[in-house]
C-alpha cells in the first residue's frame, strides 16, 4: 500500500500533464489554421511541418537535478519552460520571423520570452528561434495558462540540430574537438545552403511571375484584336 501523500502526487503529476498535453493540442490547430490562412490569401506555404512532444519524466528529473533544483511538481511547473515543445520546420530562413510574429499576435498568447539563435548563433553554429509562450487551456474550473516552448527552424537547420543532439547524447555533452570542428564547419554549410536555397526560390518565384504577366498580355492582346475584328 502507497502512502497517501504519494497518490496525491500522482494526482498532480497526472493534472500537470494533461495541461501541458491539452496546450500542446491546443497550439498546434492555432498554428495550423494560421499556416492555412497564409496559403489562402497568398498562395504559399510557409511551414514545411510540425512536430510536439513532452518531456518524459526522466527528463524532468535530470534537468530539475542538473539546475539544483528539489524535484517536485511545484519547481517542474514554476522553473522548466520546455516540459510541453513545438518544433515548426520552414522551407528558407524568410519564413522564421513572420510565423514567430503571426503566433506573437495571438490574443491569447502570451510571449514570456524569446531566444534568438538565429542572428545569435551558440558558439557549436545551432540556430534555431526559440519562444516559450502561455496559451490557455479551458477546464471546468477555469482557464490556466500553460507554458508551451516553440522553436522555429529550416530544413537544413533541423538536420543539423538532430545529428548534432545524437552526437551529444552519445558523449554526454563533451564529444570530441575534432567532432566539435567538424560540425561547426556543418553548421556554417547549413547556413550557405540556407541562402542558396532562397536565392534559388527568388529566381523561380521570379520567372513565375514573368510568366505570369507574359500570359496576361497575350490574354489582353487577344481580347482587344477580337473586338477589333467584331463586325
Amino acid at each position: 500500500m502507497k502512502h497517501p501523500e504519494s497518490f496525491d502526487q500522482i494526482d498532480q503529476w497526472k493534472s500537470a500533464m494533461f495541461l501541458y498535453s491539452s496546450a500542446l493540442k491546443s497550439i498546434n490547430t492555432k498554428i495550423e489554421i494560421l499556416n492555412n490562412e497564409y496559403v489562402q490569401l497568398y498562395n504559399y506555404s510557409p511551414i514545411e511541418h510540425i512536430t510536439s512532444r513532452l518531456k518524459t519524466p526522466e527528463s524532468i528529473v535530470k534537468k530539475l537535478k542538473h539546475d539544483r533544483r528539489e524535484v517536485t511538481i511545484e519547481n517542474m511547473v514554476e522553473y522548466l519552460n520546455d516540459i510541453a515543445g513545438v518544433r515548426i520546420i520552414c522551407s528558407f530562413m524568410s519564413d522564421i520571423y513572420p510565423i514567430a510574429d503571426m503566433i506573437a499576435r495571438q490574443a491569447d498568447i502570451t510571449v514570456l520570452h524569446v531566444k534568438d539563435y538565429i542572428k545569435y548563433p551558440k558558439s557549436n553554429g545551432y540556430k534555431s528561434y526559440h519562444m516559450v509562450v502561455t496559451i490557455p487551456v479551458y477546464l471546468t474550473d477555469g482557464k490556466r495558462d500553460t507554458k508551451v516552448e516553440i522553436q522555429i527552424r529550416t530544413i537544413a537547420m533541423d538536420f543539423w540540430a538532430t545529428l548534432e543532439h545524437k552526437i551529444a547524447y552519445k558523449f554526454e555533452g563533451n564529444p570530441p574537438d575534432n567532432l566539435e570542428t567538424e560540425l561547426k564547419t556543418c553548421a556554417d554549410m547549413v547556413t550557405m545552403l540556407d541562402a542558396k536555397m532562397f536565392s534559388l526560390n527568388q529566381a523561380i518565384m521570379e520567372i513565375g511571375e514573368k510568366q505570369r504577366r507574359e500570359r496576361e498580355e497575350r490574354r489582353q492582346r487577344a481580347m482587344e484584336l477580337g473586338e477589333k475584328n467584331q463586325p
